[in-house]
C-alpha cells in the first residue's frame, strides 16, 4: 500500500481547497502583525536613542513625545489586527478540521458499507471503529492547531530571514546556519517516529477490539464469571498501547532540546556579531535590539517543530489506515442487469461452494424454487443451509456452477435489484437501539404508521407492543437486549412484512419463539405467502411440513427432495430427523 503523506491529505482536502487558501492567508497575516512588536520595541528604542534622527523622525515628526504617540497608535493598530486574523485563523482552520473530520469519515462508512460480507466477517466491529472515530479524530487534532502553527512557522523563518538580511546580510548567514541542520534532523525524526505512530495505532485498533468484545459479550462474561479474564486482556492490550507509546515518547522528548541547542548557535551569533556591529557604528542600536527580539521570537516556534512534527506523525499514521480502508475494494462484481420480477423460478445448478480452499461447504447442489410456492430446506445444524441464502442473495461469490433468477444469472444482475426483491428474516435477529417502530419500519423507510402497525398485526407484535411501557416509542436498547428473543424475532417478521418482498426467506424464523406464538405466526406467514415465492430454512421441521417442496440438505449434499408425506414415506434422513423431533426415536 502506498505511503501517504500531507500532499496527499491537501489533495482529500480539495472539496475545501477556498477555505483552506483562506485559512493559510489568516495565519500568515496573523504571524506577520505577530512578528511586528520586536520591530516596534526597535522603534521605541530608536527615538529614544537618535531622537530626531529614528526612524519615525525621518517623516518630518522631530518631537519624541509625538513620535512615541504615532507609535503607541500603530502599536494598537497591529495588535488588534494580529487578535482578529488570530481569531480568524483559528476558527477557518477549526471549521475545516471538522469539514475534513465529516468527509472522511462519512465517505469512508459509504465505502465500508459497500465491501463484501466476507470483509465484515473476517474484521471485528472494534477494529473499524478505531478507523472510523480514533484515526477520523486523531485528523481533527492535527488540523485543528498543527497545521496553523505550521504554517505560522514557515512564515517566521521567511520574515525573520528577509529582515536578517535586510539589516546585516553576515549576521543572517550565521544566526541561519542552524536552520539545514534542523530540516534535516526533522527529517530524520519524521521517518523514525512515523514507524512507532504507526504501531500505536495498530495496537489501538487491537485494545478496541477486545472492548468491544468484551462489552458486546457482557452477558457471556457474567454468566461465566470470566470478568478477572476480560480485565487481564485489557490490561494486556492496554499495556501494549502503553509500551508502544513510551517508545515514541523518547523520540519525541528529545527532539526539542536538540533544536533549542541549535539554535543556540544561531542566537549567539546574533548577539555578539550584532553587537560588535552596533559598537563599530555599522547597525543602529534599535536594528540590534530588533535583531536579538526577533531572533527569541524564531526560537520558539521552531522550538515547537518538534510538537508540530509529532502530531503531524501522529495524524499521517492514521491518515494512511483510513486511506487503507478506503482503498479496500468489494471482491463481487455488481451486475448491471436490472432484476425487474421474478417471473419463473430460481435455479441452483451443480452448485459448489467454500470458505477456505479443499474444505467445501456446498456441493454439486441442484435446486429450483418456482414463483408463488414455498421451498423449503432443511437439515441437521452444519449441513450449509444459511450458506446457500448467502449465495442467493449474493454475500459470497459461488465456486462454481450457476444461481439463475430465471435465464439470469446472479452475476449479470444488480445486487440493489436482488435484494431489493428479497425479504429476509434471519435467525441472527439484529435489532437498531432506538424505538419498537423505528425498528420495524426499518424494512420501508417510507411506511406511515398504519402500515407499520399492520406489519405489527400480521407478525404478532402488537400484543406485547401495546403491553410496552410506551408501546411502540419504548426504546429497544442496544441490539433490543430490552425484549425478549421471541419479541426480537417478532419485530424482525414485521420488518419484512413492510418491506412487502417478492421472494420472502425465512431463516429459522420461529427459532425463538414459543409453540403457542409459532403457531400463531405460522397462521399469519401463511397469508403472507400467498402470491410470495417463499424459501425456508428450518431446523424445527413443523414449521416446513406444509411446503410445496422440502431439499434435505446433509453434510453441504442434496440427499432428498420431495412433500413433507413422501418424505416419510422414503423413510430416510428426514423421516429420521422427524421422529426425533417428535420425540418418536432418539438419534445416536
Amino acid at each position: 500500500m502506498k505511503q501517504n503523506n500531507f500532499k496527499d491529505l491537501y489533495k482529500y482536502a480539495q472539496e475545501n481547497e477556498a477555505k483552506v487558501k483562506r485559512g493559510i492567508i489568516y495565519s500568515v497575516l496573523n504571524k506577520l502583525f505577530d512578528l511586528a512588536p520586536p520591530v516596534l520595541i526597535g522603534i521605541a528604542i530608536d527615538i529614544v536613542v537618535e531622537g530626531s534622527e529614528s526612524f519615525i523622525g525621518n517623516f518630518g515628526f522631530e518631537d519624541r513625545r509625538q513620535q512615541l504617540i504615532i507609535l503607541a497608535f500603530i502599536t494598537f493598530v497591529i495588535w488588534g489586527f494580529e487578535s482578529i486574523f488570530d481569531y480568524v485563523a483559528a476558527v477557518t482552520w477549526r471549521n475545516i478540521a471538522q469539514d475534513l473530520q465529516h468527509s472522511m469519515r462519512t465517505e469512508t462508512f459509504k465505502k465500508t458499507l459497500n465491501l463484501d460480507l466476507s470483509f465484515f466477517e473476517n474484521k471485528s466491529s472494534g477494529r473499524l471503529m478505531a478507523i472510523l472515530n480514533d484515526d477520523v479524530n486523531q485528523m481533527e487534532n492535527f488540523l485543528n492547531e498543527a497545521a496553523n502553527r505550521l504554517i505560522q512557522t514557515a512564515t517566521t523563518v521567511i520574515v525573520i530571514g528577509a529582515t536578517f538580511l535586510y539589516i546585516s546580510p553576515l549576521v543572517a548567514i550565521f544566526a541561519f546556519i542552524p536552520i539545514p541542520v534542523i530540516v534535516f534532523g526533522s527529517y530524520k525524526f519524521v521517518q523514525r517516529i512515523g514507524e512507532r505512530y504507526s504501531k500505536i495505532r495498530n495496537n489501538v485498533e487491537s485494545l478496541n477490539a477486545h472492548l468491544s468484545n468484551s462489552i458486546t459479550g457482557i452477558l457471556t462474561v457474567k454468566s461465566f464469571n470470566r470478568e478477572k479474564k476480560e480485565y487481564k486482556r485489557i490490561d494486556s492490550a492496554s499495556n501494549e498501547v502503553k509500551t508502544s507509546n513510551y517508545d515514541a515518547i523518547k523520540l519525541s522528548a528529545a527532539f526539542i532540546p536538540i533544536i533549542r541547542v541549535a539554535i543556540l548557535f544561531g542566537f549567539t551569533a546574533t548577539l555578539l556579531i550584532g553587537g560588535f556591529l552596533a559598537l563599530d557604528g555599522q547597525i543602529k542600536v534599535g536594528m540590534y535590539s530588533v535583531m536579538l527580539f526577533i531572533t527569541q521570537r524564531l526560537l520558539w516556534p521552531l522550538t515547537e517543530l518538534g510538537i508540530i512534527f509529532d502530531s503531524f506523525q501522529k495524524a499521517m499514521a492514521s491518515f494512511r489506515r483510513i486511506m487503507n480502508l478506503r482503498d479496500t475494494n468489494p471482491t463481487i462484481d455488481d451486475g448491471e442487469t436490472e432484476l425487474l420480477e421474478l417471473r419463473y423460478k430460481i435455479s441452483l445448478e451443480n452448485l459448489n461452494f467454500e470458505y477456505v480452499k479443499d474444505f467445501p461447504v456446498l456441493k454439486n447442489i441442484n435446486i429450483e424454487i418456482e414463483k408463488g410456492k414455498t421451498t423449503a430446506i432443511v437439515g441437521s445444524t452444519g449441513s450449509g443451509k444459511s450458506t446457500l441464502i448467502k449465495l442467493i442473495l449474493r454475500f459470497y461469490e459461488k465456486n462454481s456452477g450457476k444461481i439463475l433468477f430465471d435465464e439470469h444469472e446472479i452475476e449479470s444482475l444488480s445486487l440493489e435489484s436482488i435484494r431489493n426483491k428479497i425479504g429476509l428474516v434471519s435467525q441472527d435477529v439484529f435489532l437498531f437501539e432506538g424505538s419498537v417502530f423505528e425498528n420495524i419500519a426499518y424494512g420501508n423507510v417510507e411506511a406511515n404508521s398504519e402500515e407499520v402497525w399492520n406489519a405489527a398485526r400480521l407478525s404478532e407484535s402488537d400484543r406485547f407492543i401495546n403491553d410496552l411501557p410506551n408501546k411502540e416509542d419504548t426504546i429497544v436498547g442496544e441490539r433490543g437486549q430490552k425484549l425478549s428473543g421471541g419479541q426480537r424475532q417478532r419485530i424482525s417478521i414485521a420488518r419484512a412484512i413492510l418491506k412487502n418482498p417478492e421472494i420472502l426467506i425465512l431463516d429459522e424464523a420461529t427459532s425463538a419463539v414459543d409453540n403457542e406464538t409459532e403457531a400463531a405466526i405460522q397462521e399469519s406467514l401463511e397469508t403472507l405467502k400467498e402470491g410470495r415465492t417463499v424459501i425456508a430454512i428450518a431446523h424445527r421441521l413443523s414449521t416446513i411440513r406444509n411446503a410445496d417442496l422440502i431439499y434435505v440438505l446433509e453434510d453441504g449434499e442434496i440427499v432428498e427432495n420431495g412433500t413433507h408425506d413422501q418424505l416419510l414415506g422414503n423413510n430416510n434422513v428426514y423421516a429420521n430427523l422427524w421422529d426425533v423431533q417428535t420425540g418418536k426415536t432418539k438419534k445416536y
